[in-house]
């Protein structure tokens, strides 16, 4: 079956009309996930809100490039970190997000690897973010989360961290 194609895009480059499908093809890897804190019996997460390139703010869940050597679990740990500021002790993978889009000299397919974390410590903040992506951080109630984030793959995330942590809610 392999990976699905991206659909075919037209788009000009310094006049020219270039179909994205002649574009080189770079790989991409990411890791993210959830991070939950339990309050008084109510599951909390940590997102981060971002602004995407029309200068908008956009709520999602953390994540980020894996660095050298590193797997795709301790580079959720990392990046859940560096863009909340909450430590967090992996549970379990979640999901995996495929997708494609194009920049200007290439098309890019992007693999996301999302986990399931406990909240360890620290206080949520995004001055640690090393790239400075994040522009604020903050808990939502983990049963709420989906209404504030931007992307539906990410809300499929979450929808299967609650059937995950809810099984009986799914009967």
């Amino acid at each position: 079956m392999g990976v699905p194609r991206p659909p075919r895009r037209h788009f000009s480059v310094r006049g020219f009309r270039v179909s994205a499908r002649h574009l080189p093809v770079v790989d991409e890897t990411s890791a993210g996930g959830l991070v939950i804190k339990v309050r008084e019996g109510v599951p909390w997460v940590a997102v981060i809100a971002r602004r995407n390139r029309a200068g908008n703010i956009e709520w999602c869940l953390p994540k980020g490039h894996l660095e050298r050597g590193e797997s795709a679990e301790e580079a959720a740990v990392r990046e859940i970190a560096e863009e909340t500021g909450i430590t967090g002790r992996l549970v379990t993978g979640l999901t995996s997000i495929d997708y494609w889009f194009s920049t200007g000299d290439r098309r890019v397919h992007k693999v996301v690897h999302h986990y399931l974390l406990e909240y360890v410590s620290g206080e949520v903040t995004v001055e640690n973010d090393p790239d400075q992506e994040a522009e604020d951080a903050a808990w939502f109630p983990l049963d709420k989360v989906s209404r504030m984030l931007a992307y539906p793959n990410e809300r499929r995330v979450v929808a299967i961290a609650l059937d995950l942590l809810y099984p009986e809610a799914n009967v």
